[in-house]
């Protein structure tokens, strides 16, 4: 099932989504790069996609934190 993301534009993040069941964080970057993010907790994942500043939250909170999906 593909995981459904919503436009951010922001701090060179594109657009992001979550899946609830799988705990997969997907995040496509304005320079084509996606990635999920793996066994990202509901709250973490809700925060990031409201967050004013998304790059920095996922910098801070979910890059070193979580591993990337091959």
């Amino acid at each position: 099932m593909a995981i459904i993301r919503k436009p951010i534009n922001r701090g060179g993040i594109k657009s992001a989504g979550y899946d609830r069941a799988s705990r997969i964080l997907e995040i496509e970057f304005s320079n084509g790069r996606l990635v999920q993010q793996t066994n990202v907790g509901e709250e973490i994942a809700t925060r990031f996609l409201a967050s004013s500043s998304p790059a920095g939250y996922y910098q801070d909170k979910i890059e070193e934190e979580y591993a990337i999906k091959r």
